[in-house]
């Protein structure tokens, strides 16, 4: 069957972690956006996506009536308004004030608990994104390479994620980029926001094809493939590029 969505992952995937697009994933994407319905799907915040990927993306309005945003893992959907130039907001799924708390108190014991409350740290670790709480272990604006040494094999922040989703059991808790973990409502993850995408668009899971970086059990973009999606991991945007030249050459 003929693909007629191609989504991704952000960090990892499109972009290193918290990075602009680079010049050449930004001529690849804006090339796709001429044949292909694109959605972008990720833990970060609509405000994270400006600067990770519509800033350096340089894509003709038009075209952009293709590309979907779906921050927080789904649990938030954008699309472009040409008529009105800027992106709507179609939905929402946030968390209310006591959700909010008992979540931040979870995270909080499991880093004492399991002793990874880290003294040298970039920024706040923990930010409430509306409708998803993220846990970053070195803080939101840590630099790629401590990130990276912090956890080579991910043992770490999976030991932490299953800590935090035993205290609270009732949400959804998922190993996010290099260092964090993204909390949303129990069955609001990347899975939800696919099927809403698909239900929008009046598409199968057939006729899409997903990009990401976690897509082991307990990563949040393990929910797309475990739904029945055809789904490529890929370690960096470079191989995410590599594949997408593929495609092009035979669309």
């Amino acid at each position: 069957m003929k693909r007629k969505i191609i989504a991704f992952d952000l960090d990892g995937t499109l972009a290193e972690s918290k990075s602009a697009l680079a010049d050449e994933m930004a001529e690849i994407l804006n090339e796709l956006l001429a044949h292909f319905q694109v959605c972008v799907i990720s833990g970060g915040k609509f405000e994270q996506f400006e600067k990770q990927l519509l800033d350096n993306l340089k894509a003709d309005p038009i075209k952009l009536e293709a590309l979907h945003l779906m921050p927080t893992c789904g649990t938030r959907y954008y699309n472009y308004n040409v008529v009105e130039a800027n992106w709507r907001l179609v939905y929402t799924e946030d968390f209310t004030k006591n959700e909010k708390n008992k979540i931040i108190d979870a995270l909080n014991k499991a880093l004492d608990k399991t002793g990874m409350r880290e003294e040298k740290l970039w920024g706040e670790i923990i930010e409430d994104r509306g409708s998803q709480v993220t846990l970053s272990a070195l803080g939101q604006e840590a630099p790629v390479g401590a990130k990276e040494a912090w956890d080579p094999d991910q043992s770490k922040k999976e030991r932490l994620r299953k800590e935090i989703a035993e205290l609270i059991p009732e949400f959804e808790v998922r190993a996010g980029g290099t260092t964090s973990i993204d909390i949303t409502k129990l069955g609001i993850d990347k899975a939800y926001g696919m099927k809403k995408l698909m239900e929008m668009l009046e598409v199968s899971k057939e006729e899409i094809l997903f990009f990401g970086d976690r897509l082991a059990e307990g990563g949040n973009d393990y929910p797309v493939m475990a739904m029945g999606i055809d789904s490529l991991e890929v370690s960096h945007w470079q191989d995410t590029a590599l594949a997408l030249r593929a495609i092009l050459a035979v669309t």
